[in-house]
């Protein structure tokens, strides 16, 4: 009687679309991540750029000097990880 009810459970979980053996959602998941981690590294590249490029109204940086550039892009990665951190204990204790 058991076997015949786990038979149910997997009959209709095989109803769901897949692609090469795999569900839809994964590779719709695994696309967004792709294109999110893309997007973020790449934005992280052209910040420091962007902050050592020279002030003129031809290229309107900000004239930072490098190592100014590379430490507020050092802050900027810390905060990113570090605030999981923070994230994940307040999620713990309030929620």
């Amino acid at each position: 009687m058991l076997r015949e009810e786990h038979q149910f459970d997997t009959e209709e979980a095989s109803h769901d679309k897949e692609y090469l053996g795999h569900p839809l959602g994964l590779f719709i998941l695994f696309f967004v991540e792709m294109w999110e981690q893309f997007c973020f590294y790449g934005m992280k590249a052209i910040l420091v750029l962007f902050m050592i490029a020279p002030k003129s109204a031809a290229n309107p940086g900000l004239g930072w000097t490098e190592g100014e550039a590379l430490a507020l892009y050092g802050w900027y990665n810390m905060m990113v990880y570090f605030s999981s951190l923070l994230g994940g204990y307040i999620g713990d204790k309030v929620g």
